[in-house]
């Protein structure tokens, strides 16, 4: 079932105000990037707030979304204060139609009417999945978490049940990890195996272990085959399961800190 917000969700304590002996010590970064790290809105959001002038630091009106600013410092937003919110660590199980944004230009639904009424503060997707593609896709507001996941040297698995448009033999399951080149980008799969077939049609599982657009659909079309469906399974060891299309839940603390590595530790 879908779960709500509240006390089913997972908290990662935020780290504690540096004190202000520390504060001096520690690295500044842009006005907007502290936004974002401390899990208020996006990068893009935060400079749009910064330049519109709803930003104080420490009492003064900032509109430059790179001005230096320490994480401890006091910020306000529309006079409220800002200070940094628990982090959110969430699964859903998109569902095919869904775009994978807040706001779509063409009106199109997106994954945020699944959220509708749950009480959460702001998240974004880790990653994407495009809007005819269907399953496991993450959300969190720890941007160095989604950071930590999407990096392309922390080579996550991604799993995916793949149906075709016709019956594989040996030679195309090799050309899938072999790769093609498309558009200058070298499109490959770790691994590519035979799931199941029909008559007509096969279902198969791809691994990557990067993360290109469209690279699956682009790989396979490159080689004359179509793509009837396609479902995201797995990220690493994180399995999309029994969660039904539509619903999402949260993740627990093991889930959150095994996404992270080998690159990330979730802080305490």
């Amino acid at each position: 079932m879908q779960q709500s917000a509240g006390d089913l969700l997972l908290t990662i304590p935020p780290r504690r105000p540096a004190r202000k002996a520390e504060a001096s010590t520690q690295r500044t970064h842009g006005l907007a990037r502290v936004l974002s790290k401390r899990g208020l809105c996006s990068r893009s959001q935060a400079e749009t707030l910064v330049r519109d002038g709803r930003v104080r630091v420490d009492g003064k009106l900032i509109r430059d979304p790179e001005s230096r600013t320490h994480p401890a410092a006091r910020i306000a937003i529309d006079d409220t204060a800002a200070g940094e919110v628990a982090r959110r660590y969430l699964m859903l199980n998109k569902p095919r139609g869904l775009v994978t944004t807040a706001n779509d230009e063409r009106g199109r639904e997106t994954v945020y009417a699944l959220f509708a009424d749950a009480g959460l503060p702001w998240i974004a997707p880790v990653g994407r999945l495009d809007k005819a593609s269907e399953g496991l896709l993450l959300f969190s507001n720890d941007s160095e978490w989604a950071a930590a996941i999407s990096a392309p040297e922390s080579q996550l698995d991604k799993t995916y049940h793949v149906q075709i448009d016709r019956l594989p033999d040996p030679d195309l399951l090799a050309r899938i990890q072999v790769g093609v080149r498309d558009g200058g980008e070298l499109l490959a799969a770790k691994s590519a195996t035979e799931l199941r077939r029909g008559e007509k049609n096969a279902w198969l599982e791809i691994v990557l272990d990067e993360g290109r657009n469209r690279q699956i659909r682009r790989l396979l079309a490159a080689l004359d085959v179509s793509v009837l469906r396609l479902v995201r399974v797995a990220i690493g060891s994180l399995r999309l399961g029994a969660l039904g299309k539509g619903e999402w839940r949260v993740l627990d603390e093991d889930e959150v800190r095994a996404l992270a590595r080998p690159t990330e530790q979730v802080r305490r």
